[in-house]
């Protein structure tokens, strides 16, 4: 008698399984992935780059291009401005690479009174800048899934941002390709005359310790793969290990016809919330699980060549 009603279990399971879909399950949309995303992405989605605040740090193996953050940081962005516009950085080298942290570039000799680089326009060192008023003004797209270090975060501006509503105060955070500015123990010892770019995991103990100011959005592969320093907390011990800075040079101050003209993603826009649902639940074929949550550090901003002018206005 088990047997047979088994048997029947199963045969009505197979004829069950052959059956053609229930009509709402047949119309029920696929759900997105990254790719149909942006495919069907608006113009509108999309903002260009503000050449006036970025930057072309012009290496020996190409261009890396740095989005700065003056919401965020006004007095180290203009202060960098100004750094780059007095060509303070030009022939400085990059001074270490430590795997799973950070690059960092400025003057060899800034400890060496004699031979330092000298601050004509700008200024040496400026008051910190690791947080700011909370301003529900700016845009704010929140994450859904919570944080470690913060009680909100989300992005802003295509910046990675944390809130603190009960303090009434909002900071950048440490993620991948976010650069600060480095500075001594004291918190206004910095200015921009050192900067550095995260290159490994997000070290986000650096929130509100570090003035960050910007964030490279093309050309993170000419950073990330630079030989690591052996000397501690991989600083280059000899001077031949170090590689040149050809330029560091406003977007705004290079000829039209030099620039790199890129658009970001809108993080306020209901394509970036589809994006984001998209990166919590991976749809592609390839995953057999979803994990259903993002942090932080894994909210990447799509970015692309900008349109030619004549195609846009088609």
């Amino acid at each position: 008698m088990c047997n047979h009603a088994a048997k029947l279990c199963g045969l009505l399971l197979a004829l069950a399984s052959s059956l053609p879909l229930r009509a709402e399950e047949a119309t029920q949309p696929k759900p997105a992935t990254l790719s149909d995303v942006l495919a069907a992405s608006a113009p509108s989605d999309w903002r260009a780059v503000d050449a006036e605040n970025t930057l072309y740090l012009e290496l020996p193996a190409g261009r890396v291009i740095i989005e700065l953050a003056p919401q965020f940081a006004p007095q180290h962005v203009a202060n960098v401005k100004a750094l780059v516009r007095e060509r303070y950085f030009d022939g400085l080298a990059i001074l270490r690479a430590q795997d799973n942290y950070v690059v960092q570039w400025g003057d060899p000799n800034a400890e060496t009174a004699d031979k330092a680089r000298k601050v004509v326009s700008a200024k040496k060192s400026l008051p910190a800048e690791f947080d700011r008023a909370l301003d529900e003004k700016l845009p704010f797209t929140r994450l859904p899934d919570g944080d470690v270090y913060a009680p909100e975060v989300g992005v802003s501006g295509g910046f990675p941002v944390a809130r603190d509503p009960k303090s009434g105060r909002m900071w950048l955070v440490h993620t991948y390709g976010m650069v600060g500015a480095g500075r001594d123990v004291p918190a206004d010892s910095g200015g921009g005359t050192e900067l550095y770019v995260v290159i490994g995991h997000a070290p986000r103990h650096l929130d509100r310790n570090v003035t960050l100011l910007g964030r490279v959005v093309q050309g993170m592969e000419l950073l990330s793969t630079f030989q690591r320093g052996s000397a501690p907390m991989g600083f280059y011990d000899k001077p031949e290990q170090r590689v040149a800075i050809k330029s560091i040079r406003v977007a705004a101050d290079v000829p039209a016809a030099e620039r790199t003209n890129l658009e970001v993603l809108r993080t306020d826009t209901a394509t970036f919330a589809r994006l984001l649902e998209s990166r919590r639940n991976r749809r592609e074929e390839w995953f057999h699980y979803s994990a259903g949550k993002i942090e932080i550090g894994n909210v990447s901003i799509p970015v692309r060549p900008a349109a030619p002018a004549d195609t846009k206005a088609k």
